[in-house]
């Protein structure tokens, strides 16, 4: 690759910077708010660390299609 190809590469992926809280932040946060209702308020603490499980599926789930956009638009970029 050349040096103004790496130059358009690192401009790309700089430019994939979250704008504010995404919705999947979001959903994790109000998972976790749910997981401690259940846990210390309503008392089911089974349920409570079901619930308190979902912040790391979501994150990672978010974190996999941000590699894949970031993977897509490293591949057009090369083309």
């Amino acid at each position: 690759m050349s040096d103004s190809t790496d130059d358009a590469t690192v401009e790309t992926v700089e430019g994939i910077g979250t704008d504010g809280l995404s919705p999947a932040v979001l959903a994790s946060v109000g998972s976790v708010a749910l997981a401690l209702y259940f846990y210390y308020v309503r008392g089911d603490k089974q349920r409570g660390q079901f619930v308190g499980f979902w912040p790391v599926t979501i994150l990672s789930l978010a974190s996999y299609f941000k590699l894949e956009e970031i993977k897509q638009m490293l591949a057009s970029s090369d083309e």
